[in-house]
């Protein structure tokens, strides 16, 4: 590959890929992709994130551009969420990231498995000495 043609992680593309493919991130994208959810829909939805976790989640999702959040005029006054156009186009390359984990997760389980076993060998090994 030339040079030219690398891709360089640059700190703010670190800091970007950071914010949008987070445990929490993943999760709300995904719901949204199939409707506009309200926050309480989205509470529902991925039950095991709290309160203050999705709030934040959802304005960094904001900031960049992938959700947008619209008040609905009903009383009480109601927030939905839903993915911008922007947001949309992550859809393709979280896809081959899924499919890149699922083809891979057999050598993927292997590896982690013998990184285990060398971490036990060393540790009794330290404490024999």
């Amino acid at each position: 590959m030339d040079t030219a043609d690398e891709l360089r992680i640059e700190a703010p593309h670190r800091e970007l890929l950071d914010q949008i493919l987070d445990k929490w991130s993943l999760s709300v994208l995904n719901e949204l992709c199939e409707r506009p959810c309200r926050f309480n829909e989205l509470r529902r939805a991925i039950p095991q994130v709290t309160q203050k976790s999705l709030t934040a989640t959802l304005r960094r999702l904001e900031r960049n551009g992938v959700i947008a959040r619209e008040v609905v005029s009903t009383r009480p006054v109601a927030v939905r969420y839903r993915i911008t156009p922007l947001g949309k186009t992550l859809r393709s390359p979280v896809d081959a990231l899924l499919a890149w984990a699922s083809q891979n997760m057999p050598a993927i389980e292997r590896a982690r498995q013998e990184f285990a076993t060398r971490e036990e060998e060393e540790s009794s090994f330290r404490l024999e000495r």
